[in-house]
Formats: structure tokens, sequence, C-alpha cells
């Protein structure tokens, strides 16, 4: 029997990665004043847009 955490997982699982870690949808991106700026960066760099900018 499954656990309501183990369905909440196996429901936002996106990607299972072989001997990886598993990929997650999360609805909401959070902001950090210390991190967010070097992944901006990263994504900018790479020409990549946030998903869902909106829930940003």
């Amino acid at each position: 029997m499954k656990t309501l955490f183990d369905k909440i997982w196996d429901a936002h699982v996106v990607k299972n990665i072989p001997k990886g870690p598993e990929v997650l949808y999360i609805d909401k991106q959070f902001i950090h004043e210390v991190t967010s700026p070097q992944a901006f960066d990263g994504l900018r760099k790479r020409g990549i847009k946030v998903y869902k900018p909106e829930q940003t």
C-alpha cells in the first residue's frame, strides 16, 4: 500500500533517470536572493526561458 507521500510524489514525476534522480514537476518556482541570480544567468547564457514565468 502506498503512503500519501508516495502517491503525491508519483503524481509529480516528470522523468525517471536510470541510476539518477527523478525529475519532479513543481507548480511554483521560488526565488532566493543568494542562488537565483546564478540560475537565471545560466538560463540566459543557454538561451532558455523560464517555464511559466507568471508562477515564479
